[in-house]
């Protein structure tokens, strides 16, 4: 392993690595805060003192008042900062408070350690965010903008079932849409990859927003989920196509066809056009499934409503319960013309009173932490099975709308989608 790719496969969750970094980062706020020892005694080191950590509650208390007005009062996320994002975005304040006026103040080794802490300030709070949301796991998913090969469509075929499957990049074109989507990210189960392999299930799948389709592999671990159900089967597993349903990293389309782009009829229709014509995957439409997280996860519960002939299990991790861009006016007026009626009727709720869901197999799952998605997906779940659909809630035990809730959904919930798919073939 060169000294490139052994950096890209740095661990950015091990505790190993990120223990003693956060007690050097502890340690190091104390020496630049408290008084140098030879000068305990001194009343105008203490007074110095006192005015860091002065700045740095006065930092802290900013911090916690733009989280607040960001995310509680303008909902600007979508969803809630964590008390943990929370404490580290404040750690972070209060440290680079401390190293500022540190510097200003002086004392020679007082600003080499100042000078040292405000990287530390940055990148020790940003690995700790890291762990709460799971979204890197190495170096390399946070510097590599495309993790994947791009797919072969002529490559020789295995001579045997390999051990593991392939990921890998695709463009699928819009053809009927004229969406401007980015490349989706393809995983071919062993079965797929051998000579004449026997037509397999799919399942789309959708990253929230923001966000990439191949977040749902490189934060959400979905290969090695897919991986481990194949060996439990013959090599054999869904082909999973993790789909752009937004075009950019910020703009949240609503799964809808509308001034945005027309992102329902790229997913409805141009993708299963492309799929069938390029990859092993059956016609029959109950074998195929959705999954996807928090926005993703919206558009798959709106696509399988809107048209539960075409589609069948989902796996919808974190849901909303409508298509939501800030606040209900602001959906309908960036994607149903202003109207509040079309924007409702648009939901996954509306759609299966308007649809049924005879015969669709649902699990909702969310962070059991997460207050707000878990009461979502029992709310959906109720839905559904009056609709006629059986629903399953999950929640993933200590986690909130982040990566680690969508890496136990894939884990325990997904091989039941899995199941589900492959009894529709026989």
């Amino acid at each position: 392993m060169s000294l490139t790719e052994w950096l890209l496969a740095t661990q950015l969750q091990a505790p190993s690595k990120l223990v003693p970094l956060d007690v050097a980062f502890a340690l190091l706020t104390v020496a630049v805060l408290l008084p140098a020892l030879r000068a305990l005694r001194s009343r105008a080191a203490w007074r110095r003192a006192g005015l860091r950590a002065a700045v740095a509650g006065a930092a802290a208390v900013v911090v916690l008042v733009v989280c607040w007005v960001l995310s509680d009062l303008m909902n600007l996320f979508g969803v809630a900062l964590s008390p943990v994002t929370r404490m580290w975005l404040v750690l972070a304040a209060a440290a680079l408070g401390i190293a500022v006026v540190g510097l200003v103040q002086g004392g020679r080794w007082r600003r080499v350690l100042a000078a040292v802490l405000v990287p530390a300030a940055l990148l020790v709070p940003a690995l700790g965010v890291n762990v709460e949301f799971a979204m890197y796991p190495t170096l390399g998913t946070v510097v590599q903008k495309d993790p994947y090969p791009e797919l072969d469509l002529a490559a020789v075929p295995a001579a045997a079932v390999p051990a593991v499957g392939e990921v890998r990049t695709v463009d699928i074109p819009g053809q009927r849409s004229g969406f401007d989507a980015r490349p989706a990210v393809v995983y071919l189960p062993p079965a797929a990859l051998v000579r004449d392999p026997r037509p397999l299930p799919v399942v789309l799948a959708f990253s929230g927003q923001p966000g990439a389709p191949s977040d749902l592999f490189t934060a959400g671990q979905l290969d090695k989920a897919l991986d481990a159900y194949a060996a439990a089967h013959q090599g054999r597993a869904p082909i999973v196509v993790s789909v752009d349903q937004l075009s950019a990293p910020g703009l949240n389309t609503m799964c809808v066809d509308s001034t945005l782009g027309k992102a329902r009829t790229y997913v409805t229709e141009d993708v299963p056009r492309w799929l069938t014509a390029h990859l092993p995957v059956t016609t029959d439409r109950h074998a195929w499934g959705l999954t996807g997280f928090s926005q993703g996860a919206t558009c798959a519960m709106q696509f399988v409503t809107a048209q539960p002939d075409r589609f069948g299990p989902v796996l919808a991790v974190s849901s909303e319960l409508h298509p939501i861009d800030q606040n209900p006016q602001h959906s309908a007026d960036r994607a149903f013309g202003g109207s509040l009626a079309a924007w409702k009727a648009a939901g996954p709720m509306a759609q299966m009173r308007a649809n049924g869901l005879h015969g669709h197999a649902l699990w909702l799952t969310a962070g059991s932490s997460d207050r707000e998605f878990s009461d979502n997906a029992r709310v959906l779940a109720r839905a559904a099975r009056a609709a006629g659909a059986h629903a399953t809630v999950a929640l993933a035990p200590g986690s909130g709308h982040d990566w680690n809730t969508v890496q136990w959904s894939f884990r325990t919930e997904l091989p039941q989608v899995a199941d589900v798919l492959f009894a529709a073939l026989r």
